[in-house]
């Protein structure tokens, strides 16, 4: 005869086992490794682990989840016992996490599973053939042509004849992308036509004659054009997360750091001053303190980082969501969350229109290590972003400082590139390029048509203002600075006090929270594209120093 308590058990038993063929379903040992690490066979109490069971694994709504079920879910958190997981999914879904459920089962971290080989460290591109035309086309001799497709747009064509090796290489841009191609010039009895070789690229190409570029700093312009995406800064924000904080405003109005987090910033980069700061600055004021005195910085691999540190970012008085931290973090696309403590970081809690993924690091204590601790990785990202290396090790564990530098640099840069992938960003790219792209075969055109002493076209250009590149401006070369340059931060735009002495009280309601109806400009900007006023200021990924 069964009881009741072994009713209980049993349906706990059938809940965890149905947890393990879920996609999203949470269990204690899903994300943080509960079960290879601390807790063993330590009890928790029924009703509370049940309650978060049913909280978690509830179907998504369309809804977003009221105050009182998120203060809820806090209270439920915090109860339970034992090593909790570093990061919880969100209740609507949207993120995925790594380590997978599959992937934890009990190995020692001095075991032979523990940690990998840091050659395997491998930092993705953005754009691998960005600099084709750079390596082998500005140092040879070469054409480039263009043209207006009626349905694939603006085109440029670049063709180079690589005599050494007896081939020809092209590469056709397009708005959607850049086709390159390598031809044996053996395949041709005569070298083929520009309209030939475009469609041997892209058949879809229907134009029946291309126009020769002839003006003289065309290569400035298409280089230029080509490696819009390319830059060797990154900027990541680092969100200091205490045991027990599970909110935005709780985590962004930390302002002391332990000697711990001191420890961990530490490993990252160096803590430099700001002010005459003279390398990469992602964004920071370093002329009149406005964002701070300090921050953390460090080159890696030819590449330049600057992290926005929520604690070394300016804290204001009276305004619970801190936009003067969030500008910055909030307008990041990756963030690295240091936990203090057993809390678990929600995939969703910061809310902005740009962070897609966070890695999460906690440090673990333990006796049988030679140094007693122990750091724990963990990520999360949006569903919509690819997955990227290194790949976490299994257990997800680093004792080495080293490696854990290694590995975290660049997961951080592989995840802000592979993020541009995601739909969001997808579309905001194809909108640049398809800007540029026109403005760039517009402008060669037109140049073009002035070198070959066409009068009316160069009264015209003249009459419009139009310059030498030299000069800076006008064209595409204006359109390619709006692109990638840095924005400005605004403080009016966004409701943050340029005194301190302002409240967040004071301000209206609508730019607390960062939301504006206004429409942005109508240059091609990297963010002209979203209405949040705490987004029209971000610093693009392609930042100048």
């Amino acid at each position: 005869m069964c009881t009741h308590s072994d009713t209980k058990a049993t349906e706990r038993e059938k809940r965890n086992d149905m947890s393990f063929s879920r996609k999203r379903s949470f269990t204690f040992g899903a994300y943080g490794g509960v079960d290879r690490f601390a807790c063993g066979d330590e009890m928790r109490p029924d009703s509370a682990e049940d309650n978060l069971m049913d909280t978690v694994d509830s179907p998504a709504s369309d809804s977003k989840p009221s105050l009182s079920s998120s203060s809820n879910l806090r209270s439920q958190v915090l109860t339970l016992g034992g090593e909790l997981p570093l990061i919880l999914t969100s209740e609507l879904g949207g993120y995925w996490i790594d380590p997978q459920l599959e992937r934890l089962v009990d190995v020692s971290p001095t075991s032979s599973h523990y940690g990998i080989d840091p050659g395997c460290y491998d930092i993705m591109e953005r754009d691998a053939e960005a600099k084709v035309y750079r390596d082998f086309f500005c140092s040879r001799y070469h054409h480039s042509f263009t043209a207006v497709d009626v349905s694939l747009g603006p085109l440029v064509l670049s063709v180079c004849l690589e005599e050494e090796e007896n081939r020809l290489r092209v590469i056709l841009r397009m708005k959607e992308c850049s086709l390159h191609g390598v031809f044996s010039s053996s395949l041709f009895p005569n070298i083929p036509s520009a309209v030939e070789l475009a469609k041997m690229l892209c058949d879809r190409v229907t134009v029946s004659k291309f126009e020769v570029v002839s003006y003289l700093k065309a290569p400035e312009l298409i280089t230029a054009f080509d490696e819009h995406r390319v830059s060797p800064n990154f900027k990541f924000g680092i969100l200091y997360q205490k045991d027990g904080q599970l909110t935005e405003e709780d985590i962004l109005s930390n302002n002391d750091e332990s000697e711990e987090f001191k420890e961990f910033l530490s490993l990252l980069g160096e803590t430099i001053q700001l002010q005459g700061f003279t390398r990469f600055r992602g964004g920071l004021d370093v002329c009149h303190g406005q964002t701070g005195s300090e921050a953390v910085f460090t080159s890696f691999h030819g590449r330049e980082i600057m992290f926005h540190v929520a604690t070394k970012l300016p804290f204001t008085d009276g305004d619970p969501q801190q936009l003067q931290r969030k500008r910055h973090i909030g307008n990041d696309i990756v963030a690295l969350v240091y936990q203090e403590g057993q809390t678990p970081f929600l995939s969703d809690v910061i809310k902005s229109h740009f962070l897609h993924c966070f890695l999460v690091v906690r440090r673990i204590h333990r006796a049988e290590e030679s140094d007693g601790a122990a750091y724990q990785v963990c990520v999360t990202a949006r569903e919509d972003v690819p997955p990227f290396g290194p790949v976490i090790p299994d257990p997800p564990l680093f004792t080495d400082r080293s490696l854990l530098r290694g590995f975290l640099l660049t997961k951080l840069i592989n995840a802000e590139i592979s993020c541009y992938k995601a739909e969001r960003f997808s579309r905001l790219e194809l909108r640049t390029r398809s800007s540029l792209l026109e403005s760039l075969q517009a402008e060669l055109s037109t140049r073009s048509q002035c070198m070959m002493g066409d009068p009316s076209l160069s009264s015209l250009a003249c009459s419009e203002g139009v310059r030498v590149v030299s000069e800076g401006s006008g064209g595409f070369i204006e359109n390619f600075k709006r692109a990638i340059r840095v924005r400005s931060h605004s403080f009016d735009t966004l409701g943050v006090p340029r005194k301190s002495g302002v409240t967040a009280s004071q301000r209206p309601r609508a730019e607390k929270d960062g939301e504006s109806d206004k429409s942005p400009g109508p240059q091609p900007s990297l963010t002209d594209s979203y209405g949040p006023a705490e987004l029209k200021d971000q610093t693009s990924p392609q930042e100048e120093t």
